[in-house]
């Protein structure tokens, strides 16, 4: 199944619309969706970044790590994990 190709002024459009049915007061954008997609969804809920690298498609995991973001919870978590 492929996903409908959207138009730039399109996807401003969605956002635009998400942002202001959620009560969101900054200009969402692709690249904050695929921010958000790869630190909140993925990472955070403990994907590997290998695998959220090869979801986003970049050739190189140094280009994840720019949107990796080490979350004070995650942290403790892992921490916890390795105390027991």
């Amino acid at each position: 199944m492929d996903f409908p190709v959207l138009t730039n002024q399109k996807s401003k459009a969605y956002f635009k619309e998400i942002a202001d049915v959620c009560g969101i007061n900054k200009n969402l954008t692709t690249h904050l969706a695929r921010h958000t997609f790869a630190t909140t969804v993925n990472l955070s809920n403990g994907v590997s970044i290998a695998t959220v690298s090869k979801m986003l498609g970049h050739r190189s995991l140094k280009t994840t790590q720019i949107y990796a973001k080490v979350l004070d919870s995650k942290i403790a978590d892992e921490m916890e994990q390795l105390k027991e």
